[in-house]
């Protein structure tokens, strides 16, 4: 958005409103406002308002919600069995917090189950009523009411216990799963214990890591790892898409926690990641743009210059940057200083085949990288920036707004809205790069087909921040008529509405792998123009060129018919979609 070069000028944003801003896709038939009265529900919110397209998944869980949830299935434990809150713990962590596995383990083999967790009913040893006792660490005699044990009956000082639990606690999780200090006893140590001895800090870090089990030991939640945030997303597993948003505003995968990356899988992810952060790309760049000293063989760069070079002390070689010859056996009679007939009388005859082979291969090889990667980075830079304008947007300029049109805060959730969805826009389309990266090179009309909707993706996206953004300002800084700003609100809603509808549309072609494309879809596709997904010019347009009768899809007689719901052209012989299967 930083340069007037990446958008359309006023025209072109005008004949794309006069395109698709008329039709069914945003209006009904019976009311030209009716496409836009959640702009007046006072009850609306914008977290509300992108909720409410897409049946939620999974379930974000506070702080205080694990702990309840934890707290309800402890007591659920303790009064199917009979057992005491302690046991029931630590059935519980033995069984991954799984109620269910829980009951059916232990009404299957109770002796088998308590012998596993060190859950001991009765113990052989008896300890006297009176007198001392010897602890079984420091083999000192303490009198009784200094002597602890757990089920097993091994006695040991309450100095002792508190030094082996608080070392346990301080070692990490593991002191979830402590047993009696006596190594062939299997004997737990329970959560009353370890309250009974330990300090306040070793009890707060007991509870921690007795809460984090209870996410960390369940398959079916994971921690949100944005930094500083301490909810849990409980996912329903198998219901599709992976994306979810914490409360603290950050998507993420909920199968590989990276940053949510629709619509790029995870082993893609995975890759990218990975190459952006090896050390292989540093080599392609100096295989690329250098040449080893034919002496020490430390890489050298040549930016400027004739072709004499010298190595950097301690070295100080002299040689011929295109033969790597010693510099001595050079000069007037093999081309002076800024050629080398050596040089080019040994590549006719094939001796530089090899080497110039491998260098162009790794200098086209970081070229493209660096084109996707940069790309990649820009976008992301571009969401960075489009997160800060939405949070200026909702803490400053709102207020304004709404003071200078004389209408409440409810009413400009509009605005919002569009920002939000720029904000999600550049996420996928900073994953397309990633995609297209390792699209196949030999899959020229994929290729072909996918450069296409990444392209209009961009465009629609321009559209949509630029006017979010730049014609927004006007408003802002000026006083507009009260027609002016409606016109306004229709406008933005209306490309807010057809920039989702085809980023939708271009994350499920891209996730179902572009399989049906063919060469003669492809090429048909570059040839179309103004055919953006999940919007129809034809619908029941109002604007000009419109269509009677209410078709459903564009169709050309000389190549073929536009899919009304994706926007795949297919040829004219075939009467339902070859991409979605929509009837015609």
């Amino acid at each position: 958005m930083d340069s007037e070069d990446d958008m359309h000028d006023a025209n072109d944003v005008d004949s794309y409103e006069e395109d698709y801003y008329s039709g069914d896709a945003m209006y009904s038939d019976d009311d030209d406002d009716a496409g836009y009265e959640f702009l007046h529900n006072d009850s609306d919110d914008s977290d509300d308002v992108l909720v409410s397209r897409q049946q939620k998944n999974y379930t974000v869980l506070k702080e205080d919600d694990i702990r309840q949830r934890q707290e309800d299935d402890i007591t659920r434990i303790c009064s199917v069995l009979s057992v005491s809150r302690d046991f029931a713990c630590m059935l519980l962590r033995r069984y991954n917090w799984n109620v269910s596995n829980v009951h059916e383990a232990w009404f299957a083999n109770e002796d088998e189950v308590r012998h596993v967790v060190g859950l001991l009913d009765k113990t052989d040893i008896k300890l006297p009523k009176a007198g001392e006792l010897p602890c079984g660490i420091c083999f000192e005699s303490y009198p009784l009411d200094k002597i602890s044990t757990t089920a097993c009956g091994h006695p040991f000082c309450n100095t002792c216990w508190t030094a082996y639990i608080s070392t346990s606690i301080n070692d990490g999780p593991g002191c979830l799963t402590l047993r009696c200090p006596i190594p062939s006893c299997g004997a737990a140590v329970g959560v009353d214990m370890i309250n009974k001895l330990t300090s306040i800090e070793d009890k707060i870090k007991y509870q921690r890591y007795l809460l984090r089990s209870y996410i960390e030991d369940n398959r079916k939640t994971k921690w949100c790892p944005a930094p500083g945030c301490d909810s849990a997303i409980e996912f329903d597993l198998g219901s599709g898409s992976y994306d979810v948003t914490c409360h603290c505003s950050y998507s993420f995968c909920w199968n590989c926690t990276e940053e949510a990356h629709r619509p790029v899988d995870c082993e893609t992810v995975s890759k990218w990641i990975m190459k952006n952060s090896a050390e292989s790309e540093n080599m392609n760049w100096i295989l690329a743009n250098s040449k080893p000293c034919p002496k020490c063989k430390r890489p050298i760069e040549k930016n400027q210059g004739c072709m004499h070079m010298t190595c950097n002390p301690p070295c100080k070689y002299e040689f011929c940057w295109l033969c790597l010859g010693q510099w001595s056996d050079h000069g007037e009679r093999t081309g002076g200083f800024y050629a080398c007939n050596r040089y080019e009388s040994a590549k006719q005859e094939g001796a530089y085949d090899e080497s110039e082979r491998r260098r162009e291969m790794a200098k086209n090889s970081l070229e493209r990288y660096t084109h996707y990667y940069e790309r990649w980075a820009t976008n992301q830079s571009s969401r960075q920036k489009a997160l800060a304008d939405l949070h200026q947007m909702q803490t400053v300029h709102l207020a304004k707004l709404s003071e200078k049109q004389c209408q409440p805060e409810t009413q400009l959730k509009f605005i919002i809205e569009a920002w939000l969805q720029i904000v999600e826009c550049r996420r996928v389309l900073k994953w397309t790069y990633a995609y297209g990266y390792y699209l196949p090179e030999q899959e020229h009309a994929k290729r072909q087909f996918f450069e296409y909707l990444q392209g209009e993706a961009e465009a629609g996206l321009e559209r949509l921040h630029q006017c979010a953004e730049k014609e927004l300002n006007t408003y802002l800084n000026e006083d507009g008529s009260q027609d002016e700003f409606n016109n306004f609100r229709t406008k933005l809603a209306g490309l807010t509405s057809v920039t989702r509808n085809y980023f939708e549309n271009l994350v499920r072609a891209l996730e179902n792998g572009l399989a049906d494309v063919d060469a003669y879809g492809a090429s048909s596709k570059t040839g179309s123009s103004k055919n953006a997904a999940g919007t129809s010019k034809t619908k029941g347009t109002k604007g000009k060129g419109s269509a009677k009768g209410g078709a459903t899809s564009r169709t050309d007689e000389s190549s073929g018919w536009s899919c009304d719901q994706c926007t795949y052209m297919n040829p004219k012989t075939v009467t339902a979609c070859q991409m979605c299967h929509n009837s015609r």
